[in-house]
């Protein structure tokens, strides 16, 4: 199963990168590839929620979310287009001064139509411009 993780210094405290997580329907603001989000359900700290994304044509899945305030988000795919599986965390750490460690986990399996190497390719080029992303926001608001 492809998967990555990555760490990334932000210039910003726990609380306020944890809200930017947290705040899905903001994504298509910041994300270019995010087309459209929506929250179908919540419960307590989970939350499920209906992402469209262009990737290489628009996939459209939905992910249930668990937020542990202030420190962790981490989900599990509850039904997706080519999509097998796609669970991961945001795992946040602060480190004083304002600024927080910010490591993302991610593993994505998708159907036997999706060639590996476009699988591996968009989990290493996308995930350090979503990083840089999320960096670029929470360091500006």
């Amino acid at each position: 199963m492809p998967g990555a993780t990555k760490a990334i210094l932000i210039e910003a405290p726990i609380e306020k990168v944890f809200r930017i997580i947290t705040d899905y329907e903001k994504y298509p603001e910041f994300l270019p590839e995010v087309k459209k989000i929506q929250i179908s359900a919540r419960s307590g700290n989970q939350v499920e929620v209906q992402h469209e994304v262009a990737m290489i044509k628009t996939v459209r899945y939905t992910l249930r979310l668990t937020e542990d305030k202030p420190s962790r988000v981490s989900w599990s795919l509850v039904k997706g287009e080519l999509m097998r599986q796609n669970q991961g965390s945001w795992l946040l750490e602060a480190q004083g001064d304002g600024r927080t460690q910010a490591t993302y986990s991610i593993e994505m399996t998708f159907g036997p139509l999706v060639p590996r190497a476009i699988v591996n390719a968009l989990v290493e080029t996308s995930l350090p411009k979503m990083l840089s992303a999320f960096k670029a926001r929470a360091e500006a608001q």
